[in-house]
């Protein structure tokens, strides 16, 4: 089970790269300012590097008790009640893995602190489990301030400050693919005070099902931008998406504004 699982993860993950590769940069829009386009994806600075010894003090401070290996998952955990994922955490059934990380001030004004994407890797988490339970764990230093369930938002593609207040939003994302079709949604997210607030929800922004060999298969993609800067305002955010064919990414034409259908 887990090497087919292993595997499964492996296949999605090149299939995403191979999509994402052959998508080229789109032009600008005018009069707008862009918070992301998933037409491109390709997000600016280099990552933080997470060291063996960073994995090992992250993951000691938010989990109680884990594995440091799937391969020592017990074969007879069967879990418990409506929530496997629960259960397996619970029971320490778990291999986690620190995926990566990026600094800032998240949870109050004027801190130095760094946010620790972190895939927590539930034993047996199958394909219509996520793979696992996701979490976001922010730290000052070596002491840990937040610990919060990321609702299964797997990577982080901007830190911004949208309303000048200090503290850093986080515009994370999630993946999913099925029968050659990848899926991708997008949350932006702030963690004022140590909790995980959505600001705002654009669920899907990217459906791609070149892969797929269907006929009508296409390419949609997002373009999130935004209104104005207001010093303690939020600006209004919209959604643009786009269509091009899978023979050509290169060519997007507008398809619609809000949230994709």
């Amino acid at each position: 089970m887990g090497v087919i699982c292993e595997l499964m993860k492996s296949l999605f993950i090149l299939m995403t790269c191979a999509v994402l590769l052959g998508q080229q940069q789109p032009a600008m829009q005018k009069g707008k300012q862009v918070l992301f386009d998933f037409r491109n994806q390709d997000r600016s600075g280099k990552p933080l590097r997470i060291t063996a010894a960073t994995q090992r003090m992250v993951l000691a401070k938010v989990f109680r008790k884990y594995l440091s290996d799937s391969n020592k998952c017990s074969q007879d955990f069967a879990g418990g009640g409506d929530d496997y994922l629960s259960a397996a955490r619970k029971a320490g059934q778990i291999a986690p893995l620190v995926s990566e990380a990026v600094t800032g001030s998240f949870t109050a004004p004027g801190q130095t602190q760094t946010a620790y994407v972190i895939y927590t890797n539930e034993c047996g988490a199958s394909h219509a489990d996520n793979y696992g339970s996701k979490r976001v764990a922010i730290f000052s230093g070596q002491q840990l301030v937040a610990d919060v369930d990321s609702d299964f938002m797997s990577a982080i593609v901007r830190k911004t400050d949208l309303n000048s207040d200090g503290i850093d939003e986080l515009l994370m994302t999630s993946g999913d693919m099925a029968q050659g079709t990848l899926i991708q949604m997008a949350t932006l997210v702030e963690f004022k005070n140590g909790r995980r607030h959505a600001i705002e929800e654009f669920g899907t922004v990217v459906e791609d099902s070149c892969a797929s060999g269907f006929p009508g298969s296409s390419s949609k993609a997002s373009v999130l931008t935004m209104s104005e800067f207001a010093p303690g305002k939020m600006p209004k955010l919209q959604i643009d998406n786009y269509q091009a064919s899978c023979r050509n990414t290169k060519r997007w034409r507008f398809l619609s504004t809000g949230k994709m259908q």
